[in-house]
């Protein structure tokens, strides 16, 4: 996991590839509500992430802050899904070397690991988006007025 962080920190792009757009199956959440994303969240907050994650990376609600918070979303869906597919080649590995059985539990942190948090980073986008939407406009705004 450190190598992938210090990879995504690391890396200059803009992450503004088409992958990161939310696409037309995704719209409202609803598929990943369907899939228990919520429930994750719950677990998050059970644990403390949700908490530790705040108090590490504190978000104001002007747009620069939300740009930070939108990027740093794409950052860790790249990271989580590099190590999704490294797993997943373990997994593999361990299935065809040792038999299903044996991978089982791989599979399982995998899932619970990286494939939830990548689900959680895209269903939580494009309501940072809209954020950004709403605190340029409101912005613009104010420097109407003044």
């Amino acid at each position: 996991m450190t190598c992938v962080f210090i990879f995504t920190e690391t890396l200059k792009s803009d992450l503004s590839s088409g992958y990161y757009r939310e696409k037309k199956w995704e719209r409202n959440g609803k598929l990943y509500e369907n899939l228990g994303i919520n429930f994750f969240r719950k677990v998050l907050v059970w644990i403390g992430w949700e908490k530790l994650n705040k108090k590490s990376n504190p978000v104001k609600n002007d747009p620069q802050d939300l740009n930070l918070l939108e990027y740093r979303t794409k950052q860790s869906e790249l990271g989580h899904l590099i190590i999704l597919f490294v797993v997943f080649g373990f997994s593999l590995f361990v299935a065809i070397e040792y038999g299903a059985k044996e991978a089982i539990w791989l599979i399982a942190l995998n899932i619970i690991l990286n494939l939830y948090p990548i689900l959680l980073q895209r269903y939580n986008r494009p309501r940072i988006q809209k954020a950004i939407r709403v605190s340029n406009s409101r912005e613009k705004r104010l420097s109407k007025t003044v």
